[in-house]
């Protein structure tokens, strides 16, 4: 069978013995915090209540042993939520990790539709 048309998807997690620390869904809810500056609008962008979204971010800063997300109270200005650096850098490191998965797979997949 000659189909151009298939391609080959996967989606990558990356875990501890507990729990998910980071996959597509928390990296979509990190570019939301980011975006909007705050977790009740990123999970609303995301038709996630806030209290699921919260909870993602306590899991992720307690996995990484490190914040990767700082919400600050309000006060006159307003409160608010920002990635830190190392948030920044999870974002970055999960979508490398995740292209060179993909380029992999698209090689192997090819290798082995010459075959099939």
């Amino acid at each position: 069978m000659k189909n151009s048309s298939l391609k080959i998807k996967s989606k990558l997690w990356i875990v501890d013995q507990e729990d998910t620390f980071l996959g597509e869904g928390r990296i979509r809810l990190l570019k939301a915090i980011e975006e909007y500056g705050s977790i009740t609008k990123a999970a609303g962008s995301m038709k996630m209540s806030y209290l699921k979204a919260w909870k993602l971010v306590q899991s992720m800063n307690r996995t990484a042993g490190k914040e990767l997300v700082i919400k600050t109270s309000g006060g006159k200005g307003g409160g608010g939520t920002t990635l830190t650096k190392k948030g920044k850098s999870a974002i970055e490191m999960y979508q490398k990790l995740n292209n060179s998965c993909q380029q992999f797979l698209d090689v192997e997949f090819e290798k082995l539709m010459k075959d099939f």
